[in-house]
């Protein structure tokens, strides 16, 4: 009778060891798709950074009241980024279309904290942002390393990246440049918004 007993607690401990090894093997396949960027399907990490003038802006908060256009520029890797300029400008162009369709946009500038807020109201100089579009600082690349999209190099600080979200937070197009070029056109994204309502 114990030797059976013995058997039998065996066989479950083998058990239990192989299960063990697949939970193992799950965590740490989940663990490195969490090392990467966020891609269409995910549900985007919620954030908050702050404006130019103080305010917080919140991903959720914003998700309450529509689609949120996220754009991750370069900021500033000792210098203005034109392409960065030229896209922004895109965007603010056409910030009353997106505003028809209930979406919100949030440019993030990135960079070392010294001097940052210098920085991104150097790069807004001589342009007021409409309403609907935010420009937010993340100093020493908190939300960047957050969201994977540090270009770590010399003269480089986020990999330029433009996601549409929906209400319920999934990410429904995402778009990351490894280069300066790449970027997403105001025209494409706002498709995407589009998208969303039907």
């Amino acid at each position: 009778m114990q030797v059976r007993t013995a058997k039998h607690s065996t066989r479950w401990s083998t058990v239990g060891l192989a299960l063990a090894g697949c939970f193992i093997l799950l965590a740490g396949s989940t663990a490195a798709a969490a090392d990467k960027p966020p891609a269409v399907g995910d549900q985007a990490a919620d954030f908050a950074l702050s404006a130019l003038d103080g305010e917080s802006v919140n991903l959720k908060a914003l998700l309450k009241e529509g689609p949120v256009v996220l754009v991750v520029l370069r900021g500033y890797p000792g210098y203005q980024c034109p392409a960065c300029s030229a896209q922004v400008g895109e965007f603010t162009a056409q910030a009353k279309k997106f505003a028809s369709a209930g979406a919100k946009i949030v440019l993030v500038y990135p960079g070392a904290k010294l001097s940052l807020g210098e920085r991104a109201q150097e790069f807004l100089r001589g342009h007021a942002l409409p309403e609907n579009v935010y420009l937010v600082t993340d100093p020493d690349y908190t939300f960047t390393n957050k969201y994977h999209l540090r270009w770590d190099a010399e003269k480089e600080t986020a990999y330029p990246s433009t996601f549409v979200i929906d209400p319920t937070g999934k990410i429904r197009f995402a778009q990351i440049s490894k280069t300066h070029g790449g970027r997403v056109k105001a025209t494409t994204a706002l498709e995407q918004v589009s998208k969303l309502a039907k």
